[in-house]
Parts: C-alpha cells; sequence; structure tokens
C-alpha cells in the first residue's frame, strides 16, 4: 500500500515499480475504511468527510516517515478526480429531484431558502474578503462561492434520523444550492477580469446559458426517446456514451456543460412529467424505468468512489501550519458567522412560524463541492493572498456542527415519537422513516 502511495506521490525512486496486486489492495482497503466510515456515520452522525480527511493526513504522515513528500502528482490527482466528481455531483442532483405536484410547496420553499442564502452569504463573505485580504470584487466573489455552497454529499446521508418533512426540504435544499452555486461559480468564471464592460460580459453569459438551457432541453428529449427504444444490454454502454458525448461537445461549443448534464438527469428522472399527452407514445415508461434503477445505482456508486479517493488525496495535502495563523482563523470564524447569521434569518422567514427551524440552521455543512470548486478556479483568478487554512477550517468546524445538531435533535426526536406513541394510537407511525 505505502508503494500505491508513494507512486501518487509522484516521488517514488524511478526504479521501484508497483505490484499490480499491491494496488489492488490499496485501493480495496481505502474503499472499505470509506464503506466502514459510511456505516459509522449513519449510526453515530459522524460526517464522514472527516473521517476521511483524517484517514488521507495519516496516510501523509505514514508517508513522510518513510522519506517521501506528496507531489505534483497528487495535486493531478486530485484535478482528475474533481472534473469527474463535479459530472457526477451535477447528474446525481438531478437524479434526486422529483417534480411532483404534491412536492411543489416544499420544493419552491427549499428553492427560495437555497437560492437566497446563497446569494447573501456570496455577497456578505465576499465583502469580507475584500476587507480582510483586500481582495478586488470579482476574485473575492469567486472565492466566496465555494464557501457559500451546503454539501450534499454529506447532507442527504446525514439527514435520515429527522422527521419526513425536515428530511425532504434539506434534500432539496441541499440539492439546490449544489446546481445554483456550481452554476454561479462557472458564470462568475467566464467574465474576463480585464474586461472595461464587465455588465456586457455578464449579458454575454448570460446569453450563453440561454442558448444552453433551450438546446439541452431538445437534445435531451431526444435522447430520452432514443434510451427508451434500446435493448436491454445496450442501455448501460449507450448512456455512458451519450454522456460523453454531450459533456464534450458542450466544451467544444462553448456550452455550459454542467447545466446540460443537470437537464438531461431532470427529464430522464422525471420522464412522466415531460413527456405527458400526445407526447408520451415517445416514452416507454416501463423501459426508462428500468434503465433508470441501474443507471442511479451507478450513479451513486461512481460518486461513493469519487468521493472517497477525492477527501483522501484532499487529507494528504493538507498543511496543518496553516492553523497556526491567527488571520487564518479570524477569517474563518467570520465566515462561519456569516453562514450561520444569514441561514438564521432566511430560514426564521421562510419556515412556518409554528414549527423549529432546529436542527436546519446548523445543517449547513461544506465539503466536497467546496473543495472541487476551489481547484476549478482559473489561473487569471487566482490570488496568493487567499489562505487555504480558510477553507479547511470551515469545512471541518461546519461538518462537526452538523454533527452535533443531529446527534440532539435525534434524541429530542425520539423522545417526541414515544410520547406521541403512548399518548394517541392514531399517530403510532409517526417518525417511522426516521428510525
Amino acid at each position: 500500500m505505502m508503494n500505491l502511495l508513494a507512486l501518487w506521490a509522484g516521488n517514488a525512486d524511478s526504479t521501484a515499480s508497483i505490484d499490480t496486486y499491491e494496488a489492488i489492495i490499496g485501493a480495496s482497503i481505502i474503499i472499505l475504511l470509506s464503506y466502514s466510515f459510511d456505516i459509522l456515520a449513519k449510526k453515530a452522525n459522524i460526517p464522514s468527510v472527516i473521517m476521511l480527511i483524517a484517514l488521507g493526513m495519516g496516510l501523509a504522515f505514514g508517508l513522510k516517515q518513510f522519506g517521501i513528500n506528496p507531489g505534483d502528482k497528487v495535486i493531478g490527482a486530485l484535478e482528475i478526480l474533481g472534473t469527474i466528481g463535479l459530472i457526477l455531483i451535477v447528474l446525481e442532483a438531478a437524479l434526486d429531484l422529483k417534480l411532483e405536484k404534491e412536492k411543489t410547496s416544499i420544493i419552491i420553499r427549499s428553492f427560495i431558502v437555497a437560492f437566497l442564502v446563497l446569494a447573501l452569504t456570496v455577497a456578505f463573505i465576499g465583502f469580507a474578503f475584500i476587507a480582510f485580504l483586500g481582495l478586488d470584487w470579482l476574485p473575492a466573489i469567486i472565492y466566496a462561492v465555494p464557501l457559500s455552497i451546503m454539501s450534499s454529499a454529506i447532507v442527504i446521508p446525514s439527514v435520515g434520523g429527522l422527521s419526513e418533512e425536515k428530511k425532504e426540504f434539506m434534500i432539496y435544499e441541499a440539492t439546490f444550492s449544489d446546481i445554483l452555486g456550481i452554476i454561479l461559480f462557472f458564470f462568475l468564471t467566464q467574465i474576463d477580469p480585464q474586461s472595461t464592460d464587465i455588465g456586457q460580459a455578464a449579458m454575454g453569459q448570460i446569453g450563453s446559458i440561454v442558448i444552453t438551457i433551450i438546446i439541452s432541453t431538445v437534445i435531451s428529449y431526444a435522447l430520452v426517446y432514443f434510451i427508451s427504444r434500446v435493448t436491454k444490454k445496450a442501455n448501460f454502454f449507450t448512456i455512458f456514451a451519450m454522456l460523453s458525448l454531450f459533456y464534450a461537445g458542450g466544451k467544444l461549443l462553448h456550452l455550459s456543460s454542467l447545466i446540460m448534464i443537470l437537464i438531461f438527469g431532470l427529464v430522464l428522472y422525471n420522464h412522466k412529467v415531460f413527456f405527458r399527452g400526445w407526447m408520451a407514445r415517445f416514452c416507454d415508461d416501463s423501459t426508462i424505468t428500468r434503465i433508470l434503477e441501474d443507471f442511479k445505482l451507478l450513479t451513486h456508486q461512481s460518486a461513493f468512489l469519487v468521493r472517497t479517493f477525492f477527501f483522501v488525496v484532499f487529507g494528504m495535502i493538507i498543511s496543518l501550519s496553516a492553523l497556526k495563523d491567527v488571520n487564518v482563523i479570524v477569517i474563518s470564524l467570520v465566515v462561519l458567522a456569516i453562514i450561520y447569521i444569514v441561514r438564521f434569518v432566511h430560514l426564521w422567514l421562510v419556515q412556518d412560524s409554528r414549527a423549529s427551524i432546529m436542527p436546519e440552521l446548523l445543517i449547513a455543512p461544506r465539503g466536497l463541492i467546496t473543495v472541487l470548486l476551489f481547484f476549478a478556479i482559473p489561473q487569471q483568478h487566482k490570488t496568493e493572498a487567499f489562505n487555504e487554512g480558510i477553507m479547511f477550517v470551515v469545512i471541518i468546524v461546519s461538518s462537526l456542527v452538523m454533527m452535533f445538531a443531529l446527534i440532539f435533535a435525534k434524541k429530542d426526536y425520539h423522545v417526541i415519537e414515544d410520547i406521541t406513541t403512548i399518548s394517541d394510537d392514531e399517530i403510532l407511525g409517526y417518525g417511522r422513516d426516521g428510525e
């Protein structure tokens, strides 16, 4: 396993060769540990991201004992995993968005909260970076976006112990936060910092997004129709080929490929909504449903693998020396304060006044998407004034806050469940989904 890690680090002796079986053993151990972390996360509400980062830090420490320091190849692996991760996050988010008439209220409410919380959090964190780091407004906003996005990869597996309504709200909000944050990030990074007319550049990007949405909708209908007509044996590879064509074609045409992936996922998962009336004859529901089950399973499992290796590698390159910097701690605390204050105000305004805003208030973890977007910042927008230790502190603290919030919420929820079970047989099933 150390040979495998040495190869990742890029500092292994040129004459050293890695045995295929050692590589398999090393990768398998990491995957099994990650699976164990997921089980522990569900039992103890400890975010698996923290355990994966700790595993990476432990492996880095072990490598250093052998005189090996993680090198450029680790960063290269992180960038590759990051690109794959972004595609999977958007696709996974689309496949979690069930568009149903009965859920209209909670979808609209969660979208409003996600949009307003994201916009205001980005604005206030951006102002903080301008004040504390002396950044110009564009790089300040770009660096603020990743820290403003809630991680659906952490939220969705962690809220199973909440009531059904709260669980659905958190899943939809986290999903919308991912999608809106990614769109905003790539919209901002396409703006030329040297442009004399920022407004015109922004309008150009908006026009590009509108064109992308129109083209993506048409192509998505055509692809779903085609998928419903393919044979069972061919569907798996066919979908992968089409997604690759979708993404690469969008890049070549300078369109937002992630928006294309999002719309495709939405149309595929909600095919009954998009293929209604006379259009229903163009979509074989039984075929799509069968394919969709396999496709969702593959997407979730792929996302699990990418998340596993991404955070392990990320943990290997983290420098704890940044935590000794007072400025890093102060700015991190300011960012965290902004996150929770903005969230409190909007949850209080949007939620039913009779409902508690706990633990939703404290469920605002930053994770995979935050790190992915930081590594996706174009060179022309990067600045040495920003210390990556800020990102590390915000991810760890926000995950720990969520962990304790869920632990206490789960205890309170089971107390309420016990009381209602004893006092009223008519609501005997209350909260069973959260057990």
